[in-house]
């Protein structure tokens, strides 16, 4: 999209889930054309869908799969980007955690604009394992 907004026909919905990240990208973060890189956007999701995993897990946990990453809007330097998410599913091992990311610009918003957009959402699969980086079950 070339614009920060959604089609009218789209609600911006809630946050989904616990807040897990709060971050502010800087210029470092940017691509050619002046945005935030969804890689990093990416990396971000991962760090944050780790943290709920090994809490989840009670142990490390490592990412062994992502599904499409959504992005819906640009990222810029400056923004508040929060981080949210939840357990979706619980495997044996595995886990599969719902992420999705918000920002707030900087700058307030104009008077009864929206004040948290959402940006990126996905789902990352995530193995708990013990010291041997072996997999270990879940309590359910």
């Amino acid at each position: 999209m070339a614009t920060d907004e959604m089609p009218n026909n789209i609600p911006n919905p809630k946050p989904s889930g616990s807040l897990l990240l709060r971050l502010v990208p800087m210029p470092a973060d940017v691509n050619p054309n002046g945005d935030i890189f969804g890689g990093w956007i990416m990396s971000q999701m991962d760090v944050a869908g780790g943290i709920l995993a090994g809490q989840r897990a009670r142990s490390r946990a490592v990412t062994v799969s992502v599904e499409t990453i959504n992005f819906i809007r640009p990222v810029h330097v400056g923004d508040i980007v929060c981080i949210y998410g939840e357990v979706v599913r619980v495997g044996r091992s595995s886990m599969s955690i719902y992420l999705e990311v918000y920002v707030s610009p900087a700058l307030p918003p104009p008077p009864g604009a929206d004040e948290s957009l959402l940006v990126a959402s996905s789902a990352f699969t995530f193995v708990a394992i013990d010291d041997n980086g072996r997999p270990h079950p879940v309590d359910r």
